[in-house]
């Protein structure tokens, strides 16, 4: 089974970014955490498909 670099990190900063839109609402008691969780969640695709890019011409 062909297992790439950066695709657990890419998956979980989908699933992170996705769950702080359940704390965005109508009220602003989450928006902090909800914005937190939205940096990390993006953080972690941004790194993720950075090393699936970059382990992915190690495989030619």
């Amino acid at each position: 089974m062909l297992r790439k670099e950066g695709l657990i990190p890419t998956i979980l900063g989908t699933v992170v970014s996705l769950a702080s839109f359940s704390f965005r609402g109508n009220t602003r008691k989450y928006s902090s955490l909800s914005n937190i969780l939205l940096g990390f969640g993006l953080a972690h695709i941004v790194l993720g498909v950075i090393d699936l890019f970059e382990h992915n011409e190690d495989e030619w």
